[in-house]
């Protein structure tokens, strides 16, 4: 699974400020993730070293990471759905649990109608049923869930930009 969380994001109060030329290798691996350093030096005006560095920061910084996304159905995981969870009490310790299990490849805080909203992917029904019976409505604090079975992906994408 793809952990879409950032390292440090969680204290970081205002958003980096980044510059043209960062903005600019961002987006370049958000087109092509396995391009080189050299490729986008050239494009950027940057050395492949400088590239490097700059890559290197924008990472360990938590503002992008350089991942595999794969195509679940393709691996023969059948079943996705986004689950609506309300939650009694602290909803951040709830999220938490949900962050650890192996299914669940996405946990936002919400506010409305769920308190959680966490999609999981699971290679069938049977599968999503123990999730939901025996680990996910188990966990201290879920109250109630909504579950919305995933029936055709029509946009998924990650390149959405810099601006």
């Amino acid at each position: 699974m793809v952990d879409r969380s950032a390292p440090g994001t969680e204290s970081r109060t205002r958003p980096l400020q980044l510059d043209a030329v960062s903005k600019a290798i961002v987006t370049e691996l958000q087109a092509d993730g396995r391009r080189s350093y050299a490729d986008i030096g050239k494009t950027v005006g940057l050395s492949e070293a400088a590239v490097r560095q700059r890559v290197q920061k924008l990472t360990e910084s938590g503002v992008m990471q350089i991942v595999a996304v794969t195509d679940p159905m393709q691996l023969g995981f059948t079943r996705q759905a986004m689950l609506g969870i309300r939650v009694a009490g602290d909803t951040r310790e709830v999220a938490d649990v949900l962050a650890g299990l192996d299914e669940v490849d996405y946990v936002v805080l919400t506010a409305g109608t769920f308190d959680v909203l966490a999609e999981v992917i699971c290679e069938n029904d049977d599968d999503l049923l123990d999730l939901l019976n025996t680990r996910i409505r188990g966990i201290p604090g879920v109250a109630s869930t909504e579950t919305f079975v995933y029936l055709k992906l029509r946009k998924q994408q990650y390149n959405w930009g810099v601006r």
